[in-house]
């Protein structure tokens, strides 16, 4: 055997190795794509199980504009703030975190005691431009729910990301008690 024999096979073997790691590589990355896709999907599917599960509060036929003009004549003659959370019933945060206000009676009573409470909607359906517009369309900036804070006179006196509130797959009790606190 001579030289470029030996060469030729060598050659043969490194390629077939090399090509041979490749196919075990791309196989590896196709199962580990596999297996993220099949998180995500069951991920997805317990989503909207959950969903299912929560109270629907945002009503997209709802007029906005005039539903606001109300609560700040209640807060003026109530003396409280305002918050809106803005979001739709499609948003599991959103759900998320009214259920937690409602379930938690520590949240709930600070709430009842001190705010007006509303569900401002942003969905297909309706995305109350106009409304939205007003406030400077956080939910633009910061997703939903996003919470719009005004003074008993309609004024707009803190714009709220939602996402420093989060805990885990929830909310922080301490955070939110904290926000709450600050606007009241």
């Amino acid at each position: 055997m001579n030289i470029k024999n030996i060469s030729a096979i060598a050659l043969t073997v490194l390629l077939w190795s090399a090509c041979t790691k490749n196919t075990e590589a791309d196989k590896t990355v196709k199962d580990v794509e596999v297996a993220d896709s099949t998180v995500a999907a069951t991920e997805k599917m317990k989503a909207e199980a959950e969903k299912g599960k929560l109270p629907k509060p945002y009503r997209p036929e709802e007029d906005a504009e005039a539903r606001i003009a109300e609560l700040i004549a209640q807060a003026q003659k109530e003396d409280k703030n305002i918050i809106m959370q803005a979001g739709g019933n499609w948003c599991i945060w959103c759900l998320r975190f009214n259920n937690y206000i409602q379930t938690t009676p520590e949240l709930k009573s600070l709430v009842d005691e001190n705010y007006l409470y509303y569900h401002l909607n942003y969905s297909p359906e309706n995305k109350n431009e106009e409304v939205f517009s007003k406030y400077g369309n956080p939910g633009e900036k910061y997703g939903y729910p996003v919470f719009i804070v005004l003074d008993k006179n309609g004024k707009l006196i803190h714009t709220q990301d939602s996402a420093v509130l989060e805990e885990g797959k929830g909310y922080s009790k301490d955070k939110v008690m904290a926000f709450l606190d600050k606007w009241k």
